[in-house]
C-alpha cells in the first residue's frame, strides 16, 4: 500500500476516534453550568421538577422575618431540599467548558436542637439521599451512574451522621446567613469516612435552611471516575458534595 494512502488512513483514523469522541462528550459528558448550592432568598420556593437545571438556585439576598419562638426541639428535613454531586470533566486532558452536576430532592432525615440559657447547640443530625434518583441534564450520563462512578444500583444511599456538636450562632437564629461546621461521618459508595463540611445556616420563617459543599479525592471512598475513550473523554478524580436542606418542626 502507498506510504501517502497510509498516512490519508491514519489521519482519518485519528480524527473519527476525536470527533467520536466529542461527540460522546457533548451528548454523554458534557455539563450543564447549574450554580452551586446556596442559601435561598427568604423563605424555600416551590422545588424544580429538575433541580440540576436551576441556575439561581439558592442565590443569597437579605433574608425575610425569622421565627421568634426557642427553636429547641426536632426538626425534619422539609421540602425543597436538594443534594448531589459536582465533578469536572476533561476532554484531551483539557479543562471542559462546564461541571457535571447531578442533583436530588429525595433527602430524609432530621436535626435536634437543645438550648441552655441563650445558648443553642446541634447535637444530632442523620440525613439520607437516595442515590438512584440523582438526575443531571443528560439522561445518558445518569445511566452509567448506575454501574460506573457512584454505581448507584449498587449503593443506593449516601449518609451524614453528625459526631460533634455544634453552637448554633445567635445571628443564624435571627435569620442571617451564618458560618458553621459540621462534622460527622460520611458513608459514600459503601465507604464512611469522617469529614467537616463547611456550611452555613440561617432561620427564616420557622424554617432552618443549611447549605454547604465538600470536596475530596474520589479514591477516598473508592469511586472509580468513569471515563470514555481513555485519554479522549475522562472526569477529574476530585469530586464535590453540594447541599441545600431545608428543616420544619417535627
Amino acid at each position: 500500500m502507498p506510504r501517502s494512502r497510509l498516512i490519508v488512513i491514519a489521519v482519518v483514523a485519528i480524527l473519527a476516534v476525536g470527533v467520536g469522541g466529542f461527540i460522546v462528550y457533548d451528548q454523554v459528558l458534557r455539563g450543564d453550568s447549574a450554580a452551586a448550592l446556596a442559601l435561598p432568598t427568604s423563605s424555600p420556593s416551590p422545588a424544580t421538577k429538575n433541580p440540576a437545571a436551576s441556575s439561581d438556585a439558592g442565590a443569597s439576598a437579605a433574608p425575610a422575618s425569622s421565627f421568634d419562638g426557642a427553636a429547641a426541639g426536632t426538626w425534619n428535613v422539609a421540602a425543597d431540599s436538594i443534594a448531589g454531586y459536582r465533578v469536572r470533566e476533561q476532554l484531551a486532558n483539557l479543562p471542559a467548558e462546564s461541571d457535571a452536576v447531578g442533583r436530588t430532592d429525595q433527602i430524609t432525615g432530621s436535626i435536634t436542637l437543645e438550648g441552655s440559657g441563650s445558648t443553642t447547640t446541634l447535637t444530632a443530625a442523620t440525613l439520607t439521599v437516595d442515590t438512584t434518583s440523582i438526575t443531571s441534564d443528560k439522561t445518558m450520563r445518569d445511566n452509567r451512574m448506575r454501574h460506573e462512578g457512584l454505581q448507584t444500583d449498587a449503593y443506593p444511599t449516601a449518609t451524614f451522621t453528625l459526631t460533634a456538636p455544634v453552637e448554633v450562632p445567635a445571628a443564624a437564629l435571627a435569620g442571617t446567613a451564618s458560618d458553621v461546621t459540621l462534622t460527622g461521618d460520611l458513608t459514600l459508595h459503601g465507604a464512611t469516612k469522617t469529614v467537616s463540611i463547611p456550611a452555613k445556616a440561617q432561620l427564616v420563617n420557622d424554617t432552618i435552611s443549611v447549605a454547604g459543599s465538600i470536596s475530596f479525592p474520589l479514591s477516598d471512598y473508592s469511586i472509580t471516575a468513569p471515563n470514555i475513550g481513555g485519554f479522549i473523554v475522562s472526569i477529574a478524580d476530585t469530586g464535590t458534595l453540594e447541599f441545600l436542606v431545608n428543616f420544619g418542626r417535627g
